[in-house]
């Protein structure tokens, strides 16, 4: 029984109650019985209207609550002239037009979404809650050459080819770097995001070959650059070395064997060169793993100074100290680090060549060390190659320095950079990890 009904029920029981005592009255005093009467109807016609006053909210509560079933947020109601019905008004119409704000907040964003989805580059898919293929976005069709209509369904563990074999069984949260025969390189990650309360699950594979192709080609363009020049210049000068001692074929006297003795020697030292030059470069890629004990890092730069301290004062560059008062204690492979840092001021002397200045600051409590010059900077050609392996700016550079220094403090952790310093030069700036 509705509550309408119920209210209907009770002013009719009410007032018939009303009239049967009234007819009781009736033999005794008529006048009485009339005015009681009278008062019943006024009663009733109040009654009448006040369940009509009390039937308006109701009304309006239902004909909200099916304006919002049908999903129809442009519908609101206008102001009754009744105070307390109007607040309900005022905060009916608040609602559906934050509703309706909502409502298209969402549409755009599962628009704009989706469009994304199907733009990207990366394959995409998406998953249902039994771990079933959902959508696919058109690079993730293209991967695994099948039309999406023959992947939609399938379970994530029931993935076509190669590709689908090595993604099968991944974890939450895990990524696999797959090479498929040494051709093909992707990397593969499975993540998840919230459905209604609900872990859904997403597979984002990207294609990586062609640019790990290019970086590698990059790479042994260089080095293979770098290499060559390096074996021309030492064969074509022992070379030119050898040729001049066939000249000698008859017995040599004392001025020809002082002739050949420095030309052996130049032949010798040449040959070291290259072998020391071989040498830096297998160095980058035979570093150890860091063997870390709890180091304060301003007893290692005093290390280096100590170290670089003729070769400034040969240059003429002043080295300032801007150390904090409290040790930088970190765990750190003190001779890898210590092996960093004369790399990293080494570049620093020859950005500057003669007459500046070398600032090494910490912050204990950052765990941040800056070497700082006044040299002349960094060209804004190369700042986006400056740890490329084997890429150097200058003339006979190796492009090995940087590259010892990445890979040592890339082991330990490490952020770091090399950007242009305030007033000129540069810094090479590293955070030590807490």
């Amino acid at each position: 029984m509705t509550l309408r009904t119920r209210f209907i029920l009770f002013i009719i029981f009410i007032h018939a109650l009303l009239f049967a005592l009234a007819l009781f009255i009736l033999p005794q005093n008529k006048y009485v019985f009339f005015a009681v009467e009278i008062l019943l109807v006024v009663t009733l016609v109040w009654s009448m209207h006040l369940y009509r006053a009390f039937l308006k909210p109701l009304n309006l509560i239902a004909s909200g609550v099916e304006t919002i079933r049908d999903k129809d947020f442009q519908s609101k109601f206008l102001p009754t002239g009744q105070p307390e019905l109007d607040e309900l008004v005022d905060v009916y119409n608040r609602m559906i037009d934050e509703l309706r704000a909502e409502r298209t907040r969402q549409r755009e964003q599962h628009y704009f979404l989706e469009r994304l989805i199907h733009a990207t580059p990366t394959g995409i898919l998406i998953l249902d809650l039994d771990d079933k293929i959902n959508l696919v976005n058109r690079s993730a069709e293209k991967l695994f050459r099948i039309a999406t209509s023959n992947l939609v369904g399938r379970s994530a563990n029931d993935l076509p080819g190669l590709l689908g074999s090595s993604v099968k069984g991944m974890a939450p949260g895990e990524t696999r770097v797959i090479n498929l025969s040494g051709l093909q390189i992707y990397r593969c990650r499975k993540s998840h995001f919230l459905d209604r309360g609900f872990h859904r699950h997403f597979l984002l594979i990207e294609e990586l070959t062609q640019e790990l192709l290019d970086t590698q080609k990059r790479a042994y363009t260089s080095l293979i650059r770098m290499m060559s020049h390096e074996v021309n210049n030492t064969v074509g000068a022992v070379n030119s070395i050898l040729d001049t001692c066939l000249g000698y074929r008859s017995e040599p006297g004392e001025a020809e064997w002082k002739d050949l003795d420095n030309a052996f020697r130049t032949a010798i030292k040449r040959n070291e060169g290259m072998n020391t030059f071989m040498s830096r470069l297998a160095s980058v890629v035979r570093i150890p793993a860091p063997v870390k004990e709890r180091v304060d890092l301003h007893q290692v730069l005093k290390s280096v100074h100590v170290l670089m301290s003729a070769e400034c004062r040969r240059r003429d560059i002043d080295w300032k100290w801007r150390l904090d008062s409290a040790p930088l204690v970190t765990e750190i492979d003190s001779h890898q680090m210590e092996q960093a840092l004369i790399n990293i001021v080494r570049n620093a002397l020859e950005a500057i060549d003669e007459n500046g200045t070398i600032t090494i600051a910490t912050a204990s409590d950052a765990g941040r060390l800056s070497i700082t010059d006044t040299g002349s900077g960094i060209e804004p050609s190369a700042r986006e190659q400056l740890f490329t392996p084997f890429f150097s700016t200058k003339r006979d550079g190796q492009g090995v320095g940087l590259t010892l220094v990445r890979e040592i403090l890339l082991n330990h952790g490490c952020d770091f950079n090399l950007e242009p310093a305030d007033g000129g030069g540069s810094s090479f700036w590293i955070n030590f990890p807490g």
